[in-house]
């Protein structure tokens, strides 16, 4: 019994010496690696994007004509760049609607609720996906009490006139809040237009390509120092792909 001690020291000291070694082997064998012209690792392979697919998700075929014409109007083609509903604004919505986004599920949606300051923010128990539902219902019931026609069958400037009253809070939507609309809509229509491509909107990356934003491009180190010159290199997107588009 005398020896159990010595031994028992043995032991853990060669599996400690074991243990030590083998972690040298992997270190040794990881750091000796050279990086070079390839990436370490392969990428998306914890959480993959998925891109969004043709179709619509969330709006009937009445809400998705509406909707694409009020992007159209909000973001109107021009020399510069396509508008809102060529460059997919419409679609990015659908697809935020259909989602998370949509459902508020990540966020805290529990009462009380109540009338906040400005600076609280949005204050009540609908969903943007609600509000929206909603909202496109009580414009298209407005417009065909007092146009004889929904928001896509008018003309760009009748349209125009009614974004500008509707902005302005000055169209009665009954229970509906119009200028809380208004701003939701654009809100959501520039997030479309200057997102990735991946999510619906901006496509072709139109908007990348009128602001001179190079997109996810992996490595800048090449043109840090490079001040007031123009980046040579076009857009690129999430996908890993400078041509990505999104067509529905």
């Amino acid at each position: 019994m005398s020896d159990f001690p010595r031994l028992a020291s043995t032991r853990r000291q060669f599996l400690t010496s074991a243990a030590a070694l083998s972690f040298v082997t992997i270190a040794s064998r990881t750091y000796a690696q050279s990086i070079s012209g390839n990436l370490p690792w392969h990428p998306f392979a914890g959480e993959p994007p998925q891109p969004s697919l043709a179709g619509w998700y969330f709006f009937k075929p009445d809400e998705a004509r509406a909707i694409e014409a009020i992007v159209d109007r909000l973001i109107p083609a021009d020399e510069l760049s396509a508008g809102g509903k060529e460059a997919g604004c419409a679609a990015f919505i659908d697809r935020q609607l259909a989602g998370t986004y949509g459902d508020s599920s990540r966020l805290y949606m529990q009462g009380p609720f109540m009338k906040g300051t400005p600076t609280q923010g949005y204050q009540s128990n609908a969903t943007p996906a609600m509000r929206y539902r909603a909202g496109l219902a009580a414009i298209d019931a407005f417009l065909r009490k007092s146009k004889n026609h929904g928001f896509a069958e008018l003309n760009t400037q009748e349209q125009d006139a009614f974004l500008k009253e509707l902005e302005g809070g000055k169209v009665d939507l009954g229970s509906i809040d119009g200028k809380a609309l208004f701003n939701l809509i654009l809100q959501n229509t520039m997030e479309g237009f200057f997102a990735d491509p991946i999510y619906g909107g901006n496509r072709n990356m139109v908007s990348w390509k009128m602001i001179g934003f190079p997109g996810a491009h992996y490595d800048y180190r090449d043109h840090v120092g490079k001040h007031n010159q123009p980046y040579p290199k076009g857009p690129i997107s999430i996908a890993g792909s400078p041509d990505w588009s999104h067509k529905s």
